[in-house]
């Protein structure tokens, strides 16, 4: 059976994400299903897969992370206005039931990537 995994390193500050918020959707058309929130460990990874077993099937789901919360810990002086990357959704799709899908988020506080991971 696959399973679902990320991790989240701060490019900024050459860490990993500890304490990060994310929250895992199902995706079918304008429907969005919860399947579950989670936080980052501290190798910026969670404790175990995301989505893993029978609920791990074929099809489209979002991953957000709350980044603007994690980098309003890390500064010592938050801005006062809105944060340029305060959530950051990534749609992605899943094609092989059987696979591991790894999505990691690379973060600075103005831009991110991401891949499909090992």
């Amino acid at each position: 059976m696959g399973y679902l995994t990320t991790h989240v390193l701060d490019t900024a500050r050459g860490c990993p994400a500890r304490g990060m918020r994310l929250s895992l959707y199902r995706l079918d058309g304008d429907t969005r299903q919860a399947l579950g929130e989670f936080v980052t460990n501290e190798d910026g990874r969670c404790d175990g897969p995301l989505l893993e077993g029978e609920a791990f099937r074929v099809g489209e789901y979002e991953l957000l992370f709350e980044a603007g919360e994690y980098l309003d810990r890390q500064d010592e002086v938050p801005p006062t206005g809105p944060r340029f990357l305060a959530r950051i959704p990534l749609r992605f799709g899943i094609d092989d039931a059987g696979a591991h899908y790894h999505v990691p988020l690379l973060l600075s506080p103005f831009g991110y990537s991401t891949y499909r991971g090992s």
